[in-house]
């Protein structure tokens, strides 16, 4: 019986064994640098990426994390006003220093004029320029 509380310890300590943080570890000086990617308009993926910027959020702290999502292609619904189910959840993710950009070529492509994005979001001429060119400078970059 005793054999099998100590394995039972061991296994439990394992399974809530808490991230380890690699050098250097992020903080408000030196924050990690992140790069979300939506480029799927489905309701289901785009809620996927506003969640996974909360959870990096929450684990890092928002003052540890400088964060980017890069809306395009289909994911530029992410962005935009009209969009009663994501608005909300934007601006709440701004609240918390995410910036939110969209991508010139997109708008272009599908006629959305800068008055029809949320406010506060960055226009950028290519989306996909703005995360190869996020990432030369080291931030992770994160397609959910």
């Amino acid at each position: 019986m005793k054999k099998i509380m100590i394995l039972f310890l061991v296994l439990a300590s394992a399974v809530f064994a808490d991230t380890r943080l690699a050098e250097p570890v992020p903080s408000i000086d030196k924050p990690r640098e992140v790069v979300l990617g939506v480029s799927s308009g489905d309701d289901e993926t785009i809620q996927h990426v506003l969640s996974t910027a909360n959870n990096v959020l929450k684990f890092y702290g928002p003052e540890k994390v400088h964060m980017r999502i890069v809306a395009y292609y289909h994911g530029i619904r992410t962005v935009l006003k009209r969009e009663k189910e994501f608005a909300p959840r934007v601006d709440a993710l701004q609240q918390y220093g995410v910036e939110f950009v969209a991508c010139g070529n997109t708008m272009r492509t599908k006629n959305i004029q800068p008055s029809e994005l949320i406010d506060g979001v960055e226009i950028v001429s290519a989306g996909i320029a703005e995360i190869i060119e996020r990432s030369a400078e080291g931030a992770v970059y994160i397609h959910p």
